[in-house]
């Protein structure tokens, strides 16, 4: 309890990050002991860990009373991560015999790579986040991600652990020529030998040695990999941030006032700065939907008109939401970046997209992309396409359709990539993006995240997914753009330095006056194979530990 209140410390809303450094002490110090003490020490854990993620995770209840059920599954679900870290680091300490500083490091960031890909992934709050504000430190994700970070800050609370004493005997590891002499009552004490006595285990310095060796490879390599020219001029970009406070209901009176917000700030912004080369809307406050359709597209259960009405409504509906996009570029004379939903209507029905669009300084749609990693509960339902009742059970009125490919938004040879909301979330899922369009001779200079997290009414949640850009910049090595209603707006650099930082849960313009950078990742290229590694040797230990429990002796 004591390390997932430190840990949890260290975490926005507090963000005492050096606490971080200290946190895991307390569960290294029961991956040493011989045994652990209880009856049910892994059930222990497991409240533990839910306890703590409840509280990290306390804001998926703000959007509607039913997302209350998912805080509550996502938290119960993390919890078993704490005591699984445990399990596998005993059976890489006391039947492999792996240094703590070593086993400790290695499942920790083993099992956060697991958390970012099991159940679509989710890599908020991890160890390494804590740190986002030491760039020096965090340089180390060009290699090994952000789980780089987390192994180099567990690999210091490990050796800190075993600088200090610790009951190795336990509850019953009173040896006596390698025997336990216990009374058989099941009451009585274990009574080692007089003569036998093992010498309470005293503190340690030589830990420190690994400890410093650590820290201080990964702060040379940030050092060196920060100093020098590496940037040059970009363009101006003005990121509009709105305070819209987001509900899961209908209320047709928010739609004007949504865009009349977003609207004044981006005439605000083109007024107030120098020079203003594109502006962007955060995800989904363009609320003019993108219409498209099929030649032989079916007339959706909604429409209440005619065959005939429905068949003039298509290119009509289509060409509004055009003439809208290009009202509001041509009116602001500078090209935008918007965040849309965009609805398909075909053959088979309607497919609803989140959708950030390139217009034009004349009006002109230049570009779309289709969010490809949609969120679960969020944005869909599991096995709701062949259940649709499923929908009546959630607010979410039907689930969206995943985009199938990345795409580049060109302005005067810079080339802009968009992702959407927690896709910045999740390191791989932007690294394939960035290889993708890279693949096929379009790698991007600016990575750009529209996002609306208006649905947790200024919460720690700001914080936690604007540190996941600051790790994106610097795993990238490209400059990290975030337009967010209701916060946190911010323009990251290659380094991961906060540029600058829009205000929580209020109107705010931010102009980002962005330095390309010219520097390569290898993290980049190879992805994640430090983290592999590490996973490997979970998996290595959890087969070593199924053996020895279901093997008779």
């Amino acid at each position: 309890m004591l390390g997932a209140a430190l840990l949890w410390a260290s975490l926005p809303p507090l963000d005492w990050w050096p606490l971080a450094w200290v946190a895991p002490i307390p569960w290294v110090l029961l991956i040493r002991r011989k045994e652990l003490a209880g009856r049910r020490p892994y059930g222990m854990l497991t409240l533990t860990g839910f306890l703590f993620w409840m509280a990290v995770l306390h804001w998926l209840r703000l959007p509607h009373p039913a997302t209350s059920i998912g805080w509550v599954a996502l938290s119960f679900y993390f919890a078993f991560y704490l005591p699984v870290f445990v399990g596998l680091s005993r059976v890489a300490v006391h039947r492999l015999r792996v240094p703590v500083i070593l086993a400790a490091p290695l499942v920790w960031t083993g099992l956060e790579l697991a958390r970012g890909h099991l159940l679509t992934g989710m890599t908020m709050a991890s160890l390494g986040h804590t740190q986002y504000r030491w760039i020096e430190l965090i340089q180390l994700s060009d290699l090994a991600g952000a789980y780089g970070v987390s192994f180099v800050v567990m690999c210091v609370a490990a050796a800190l652990a075993r600088m200090l004493p610790c009951d190795g005997w336990g509850r019953h590891s009173c040896l006596s020529n390698g025997r336990q002499e216990c009374l058989p009552h099941p009451t009585s004490q274990c009574l080692p030998h007089p003569a036998t006595r093992m010498p309470h285990p005293a503190w340690a310095i030589w830990p420190l040695a690994p400890a410093l060796v650590v820290l201080a490879a990964a702060l040379g390599y940030g050092y060196a990999r920060t100093a020098g020219d590496y940037t040059s001029p970009g363009p101006n970009v003005a990121l509009i941030q709105g305070s819209i406070d987001v509900e899961m209901r209908y209320d047709p009176d928010m739609r004007d006032r949504i865009f009349r917000e977003y609207l004044q700030l981006s005439q605000e912004a083109v007024r107030k700065y120098e020079r203003v080369d594109l502006v962007v809307w955060p995800e989904t406050m363009f609320l003019e939907s993108l219409i498209t359709f099929d030649a032989g597209a079916a007339k959706p259960p909604q429409f209440e008109g005619t065959e005939e009405e429905f068949r003039k409504w298509l290119p009509w509906a289509r060409q509004h939401s055009l003439n809208v996009m290009a009202q509001t570029a041509q009116s602001l004379d500078v090209p935008l970046i918007l965040g849309v939903d965009a609805n398909h209507l075909g053959a088979d029905g309607v497919q609803c997209f989140n959708s950030a669009v390139h217009v034009a300084r004349d009006g002109k749609l230049l570009g779309r992309y289709d969010k490809m990693h949609l969120v679960m509960f969020g944005e869909y339902v599991p096995l709701a396409e062949y259940s649709p009742w499923l929908y009546r059970l959630t607010p979410l009125p039907g689930g969206a359709t995943p985009g199938k490919r990345p795409a580049t938004f060109d302005l005067d040879g810079v080339r802009l990539a968009p992702n959407i909301c927690y896709e910045s979330v999740l390191p791989h899922v932007i690294r394939r993006q960035v290889n993708m369009l890279t693949a096929e001779g379009r790698q991007p200079d600016i990575l750009v995240n529209l996002t609306n997290d208006g649905w947790f009414w200024g919460s720690s949640e700001l914080d936690l997914h604007l540190v996941c850009g600051v790790f994106r910049a610097v795993e990238c090595r490209k400059p990290f753009l975030i337009a967010a209603n209701t916060g946190f707006s911010a323009w990251i650099d290659g380094d991961g330095r906060i540029r600058q930082q829009g205000p929580r849960r209020a109107a705010d313009t931010i102009l980002a006056e962005v330095r390309l950078d010219r520097r390569t990742s290898w993290y980049l290229e190879h992805g994640d194979w430090a983290a592999g590694i590490c996973l490997v040797g979970c998996l290595l230990f959890g087969l070593v530990g199924l053996y020895e429990r279901f093997t008779p002796l």
